[in-house]
């Protein structure tokens, strides 16, 4: 096994390195030969004794957060030169030669940097790992969390977190930004398929099941997870992304919360804040509810970071950004540009009285908590062996195994699903061949993209080899299945993520309209496969067609879909969300005073 260490190799005088009790959880392991001109992990430090002898220069520096495209390059050494404590790769700050090996270098390399300071904290490094680590081509890509929230399976979802974790690791990464917590009550909204459910009791078992997988993987593999966004972004008003939650606190409590209160009891080690607003209060600023509530009233210990660029679409004055959001609670801020900028700007406001240094040592006690816990000291550097986790033949069945539980079957008229071995199914709609639109948003790129994005196994592809040779024909029009027994369509939306997702119109688009017409005039049984990131309105469709299945937004492994189509397995998922009959129900959720939705939450069929 790789050991992960520095350059420098007397960073610390022996008093500065009074150890800890030891560290456990942490994500690598310290056994082989440490890379040259590197030195051996070290025991963590007693944190009381390391802020002690932190200078406000350093201090500041733990608390930023900087994407990797503003530092570009390696070298240069700016990330020591201001003692810059966290990077991140953003949705689209992947690097050109996307492989395990080059992320590894580049992490190696900034770890170097952030070693080779007059204290050697270790950097931590964040990406937004939220249904497998998408960023990385070849990783594994699970369903999103709509599909996961209809197995209903916290032991599942435990062992997603597992997968994810190790493909994480694998690349010298010890954060995710996940799982969301968000509980969506607007299919308007553009990140309805990064929430687990409309319900805060399921969001809050799943959430947690995902915390303890990424927290507790075996193996040296455990990296950070985030409870995010805190508080209320599934509850704006007309599903709006980064927009205005107008509810009493009583519904954001008995709502929003309860995903928190059940992360912060799975011990989740850091909070992200939600870019929207509560009754007008950005959520940044909100010192009542980060603070009292959150830190408070919960009792979280670990720390609190910005969204991307957030705080400074609070107010033109970005020095009032910067004060209220550190006083409101805080930790650390994804700047993630302009560090210098913000670096100049808090140290100017600590010196003038206008941000205490009793909340700059509070902010910066949490962040290298966690680092300890972590075991960031011990194994500051990537452990190669993990690599060959990634994308592996077993991590591959957690997956197909994920989507063959997230499929819900929502009408099967006259048994027309399973379909028969012997049949010859036509197979149409250019989503059944691209993987791209299979896994949707954060998937190789922030809003992901059409096209052979990665590799994975498309819903054609699985079809094809479990329906056996010369038996499934496909076009992308519907063109000749007059000739088949049975067409399969599959329809539903291209990749988005966040504010481009928000859509007041979720019927289907005019191209898929067309598709299954073209496909009704062969005069077959008509199944339709709807990979969808929200419940989309059917229309007539449901009277068209024999059979009605959403698959979601499925990842890479299309043959969990084939699997309940062909009846390798039964189906048992259970709608996690409420599906609506026409825009016009729109919002709609399970409790509502007139609830008549098409089909209600918890809706499944199986045969």
């Amino acid at each position: 096994m790789g050991a992960r260490a520095s350059k420098n190799p007397a960073i610390l005088g022996a008093a500065a390195w009074l150890p800890i009790a030891c560290v456990t959880g942490g994500k690598k392991s310290a056994a082989g030969s440490v890379p040259p001109g590197r030195r051996a992990g070290v025991p963590a430090p007693d944190i009381e004794a390391l802020l002690a002898q932190m200078t406000l220069d350093e201090k500041v520096g733990q608390m930023t957060q900087v994407d990797r495209s503003a530092l570009r390059t390696t070298e240069g050494g700016e990330l020591a030169t201001f003692f810059i404590g966290s990077m991140l790769s953003g949705g689209d700050s992947l690097p050109r030669t996307n492989t395990p090996a080059t992320w590894a270098d580049t992490y190696d390399e900034f770890q170097n940097q952030a070693l080779s300071t007059r204290l050697g904290i270790p950097l931590v490094y964040g990406i937004d790992a939220v249904h497998g680590n998408g960023g990385l081509k070849g990783a594994v890509i699970f369903p999103h969390e709509i599909g996961l929230g209809c197995t209903r399976n916290a032991a599942l979802l435990e062992r997603i977190g597992r997968v994810t974790a190790q493909e994480v690791a694998g690349i010298g990464i010890d954060w995710t930004f996940a799982p969301c917590l968000a509980v969506p009550r607007d299919e308007r909204w553009g990140r309805t398929y990064e929430g687990f459910s409309e319900s805060p009791e399921l969001v809050a078992e799943l959430g947690a099941a995902v915390i303890k997988g990424l927290q507790e993987a075996p193996g040296g593999a455990a990296i950070m997870a985030t409870a995010k966004h805190f508080v209320a972004d599934g509850g704006t008003r007309g599903g709006k992304d980064r927009g205005d939650a107008v509810i009493s606190e009583e519904d954001l409590r008995k709502i929003h919360l309860p995903g928190y209160v059940a992360a912060v009891k799975a011990n989740v080690a850091t909070v992200m804040v939600s870019y929207s607003s509560w009754n007008g209060t950005p959520m940044h600023a909100n010192k009542h509810l980060i603070t009292d509530v959150l830190k408070g009233e919960l009792g979280f210990q670990g720390f609190v970071v910005s969204d991307w660029q957030a705080i400074d679409r609070m107010d033109p004055d970005y020095s009032k950004d910067i004060e209220v959001s550190i006083n409101a609670g805080l930790d650390m801020i994804m700047v993630p540009i302009h560090y210098r900028d913000f670096i100049d700007k808090l140290k100017a406001l600590v010196t003038a009285g206008h941000v205490p240094m009793a909340r700059i040592d509070d902010a910066v006690r949490r962040i290298l908590k966690q680092k300890a816990r972590f075991g960031l000291w011990e194994r500051p550097f990537t452990d190669r062996a993990l690599m060959a986790t990634i994308g592996s033949p077993e991590h591959r069945a957690v997956a197909r195994e994920a989507v063959q539980q997230s499929l819900v079957v929502l009408k099967n008229e006259q048994s027309v699903l399973p379909l028969r071995k012997d049949a010859r199914v036509h197979l149409c709609g250019s989503r059944a061949d691209d993987i791209g639109a299979q896994c949707g948003g954060w998937s190789v790129g922030w809003r992901g993209r059409r096209g052979p994005t990665t590799p994975g196994t498309t819903i054609r592809q699985a079809m094809a080899e479990l329906a056996g040779p010369g038996k499934l024909e496909y076009s992308r029009d519907g063109a000749g299945a007059n000739v088949a027994d049975v067409v399969v369509v599959v329809v539903g939306e291209d990749p988005y993520a966040e504010e481009y997702g928000d859509k007041q119109d979720l019927a289907l688009s005019p191209d898929d309209q067309r598709l299954i017409a073209n496909a009704k005039q062969s005069g077959k049984p008509m199944v339709v496969v709807l990979t969808s990131g929200r419940p989309l309105i059917l229309g007539d469709v449901l009277e068209e067609a024999r059979a009605v299945v959403a698959a979601w937004l499925p990842g890479t492994e299309g043959g969990g879909v084939a699997d309940v189509l062909f009846g390798v397995v039964k189906p048992t998922g259970k709608l996690s969300c409420s599906w609506p009959r026409a825009m016009s129900q729109i919002p709609i959720n399970v409790g509502d005073p007139r609830y008549a939705p098409l089909f209600e939450y918890g809706f499944g069929l199986t045969w």
